[in-house]
């Protein structure tokens, strides 16, 4: 299992035109397997950025990302891929279920993207357990076969944390995972992901901008302009 993530020094910039825009200007952040750490900051102040870049979603200007000390930002895009897949879980805030299938299709497709079709057609009784056990276990068992536009804002969500925890990853990264709800449905989601980091010993990094949220992590760092301005303990 994986027990470390970090990056140090991370930088990013992007281009309106002619003008060069710093997003990143020399963070560093880490997690310990099992602990979850939440990066709070006003919008435009990193986060999302960062936490992409922590996933290998998009690569930095600057800086290096670590995994158990063995830098993985600069690997061949194959093996890049690879870890998105197998090693890490990544849950959005506008959730990006496909919309064309059910509950427990969209829960099925890491599945998919990781044996290849020709595997996937062999294994899919088993791996549709899977997937149905996974929705099962956040609360989405009479929801299989309902398709997004049928389900609620707090429902999507879980669906969604269900597909990025199906194929076992050891590093969890929610990008507002709450953002999009409402306190009570948002307050159930988090509880959810409390629990499985707890049961899992997963490693979890959570971007938001309530500090209400934030405050229920173990740690708790805050972006400003795109840089870590402090450390603070979480209020737990």
């Amino acid at each position: 299992m994986t027990t470390h993530i970090a990056a140090f020094g991370l930088c990013k910039s992007y281009w309106k035109g002619k003008i060069e825009v710093p997003v990143l200007r020399g963070v560093d952040v880490e997690a310990s397997r099992g602990e979850l750490v939440a990066a709070v900051g006003a919008s435009g102040s990193g986060k999302s950025t960062m936490l992409h870049i922590l996933g290998l979603l998009d690569q930095p200007d600057g800086g290096e990302v670590l995994l158990d000390g063995r830098r993985i930002d600069d690997r061949p895009d194959r093996e890049r891929d690879v870890l998105r897949n197998r090693t890490f879980g990544f849950i959005f805030q506008f959730y990006h279920l496909l919309p064309e299938l059910t509950a427990v299709e969209n829960v099925m497709m890491p599945h998919l993207i990781r044996t290849g079709l020709f595997a996937y057609v062999k294994q899919r009784k088993a791996i549709r357990r899977d997937a149905e056990e996974m929705l099962e276990r956040v609360g989405l068992g009479h929801r299989l076969t309902h398709h997004p536009s049928e389900l609620s804002g707090g429902e999507m969500q879980r669906a969604a944390i269900a597909r990025a925890l199906v194929g076992r990853p050891e590093v969890l990264l929610a990008d507002e995972p709450t953002g999009n709800l409402d306190a009570g449905t948002g307050q159930g989601v988090l509880e959810l992901l409390r629990d499985l980091n707890r049961e899992r010993g997963l490693t979890m990094i959570l971007v938001t901008h309530d500090q209400q949220i934030a405050n229920q992590a173990d740690r708790v760092v805050r972006l400003a302009e795109g840089r870590i301005e402090e450390w603070i303990p979480a209020l737990v």
